[in-house]
């Protein structure tokens, strides 16, 4: 699980992106963060894994984040960026998934049997040998989410999942995020996604908690998406 206290991210030029922010998620709960543009939802994932520098307390399976756990963080929270394409650098899809593993010094059988376990969970396998480069925006976003997933994270954190997706595309990303058993903090504007798949919704408004609640109520409260400058869901 994750549990975020009174996080603070403040920008070299004083701007504040995360003002005070509290959250826990547990194993298992898939929580959407929601807000406009600016609100601080990229800021805070890019927090928690210390990609931004922050105050207040971040904790993991009884880890606290500060600048000497940040390599045990990052084993334990997987970030799956806004752009897949930041994500995927290798030859192949097959490198790009096996690099963590790699990197870590696994022995090049135990990387083949967790990459090859990984891909055909995400049912990917046939883009192995593919380049990233030749990839559509789905296979992308499923290869991308495969580099984070074959690491075997406790936590994963995923900016705008779905965004520039056919439905299609958007339905078998879905499908992948909800079958998963890690406690999943999902940043989107897509509400109906959020509505659908996830368990919990968080409004976050000028780096705040705004409200939460069950995704169905809240994203159809009017006045209260209104507050936070979002329309909606009919």
């Amino acid at each position: 699980m994750i549990d975020i206290r009174g996080l603070v991210v403040r920008y070299p030029d004083g701007t504040l992106a995360v003002d005070g922010f509290h959250l826990s998620v547990a194993d298992g709960e898939s929580v959407a963060l929601v807000g406009a543009n600016g609100a601080g939802k990229t800021s805070l994932l890019l927090s928690l894994v210390g990609i931004l520098p922050s105050t207040g307390d971040v904790t993991v399976d009884g880890v606290t984040l500060d600048k000497k756990t940040v390599p045990t963080i990052r084993q334990r929270v997987g970030l799956v960026f806004q752009n897949p394409d930041d994500q995927l650098f290798m030859p192949t899809v097959y490198d790009d998934v096996a690099f963590g593993l790699r990197n870590r010094g696994m022995p090049e059988s135990q990387v083949r049997e967790r990459v090859t376990a990984c891909l055909d969970r995400l049912r990917i396998g046939h883009l192995a040998t593919r380049t990233p480069l030749k990839l559509s925006g789905g296979e992308k976003r499923m290869a991308a989410l495969a580099t984070v997933l074959v690491m075997e994270p406790s936590v994963m954190l995923l900016d705008e999942p779905t965004a520039f997706l056919d439905p299609r595309s958007r339905r078998v990303f879905a499908q992948a995020l909800r079958d998963l058993p890690q406690a999943r903090i999902i940043a989107t504007h897509d509400l109906t996604f959020a509505a659908r798949y996830c368990t919990r919704v968080v409004l976050i408004h000028e780096g705040r908690v705004f409200a939460e609640g069950d995704p169905d109520r809240l994203l159809r409260n009017t006045a209260t998406m209104e507050a936070c400058g979002i329309e909606a869901i009919d």
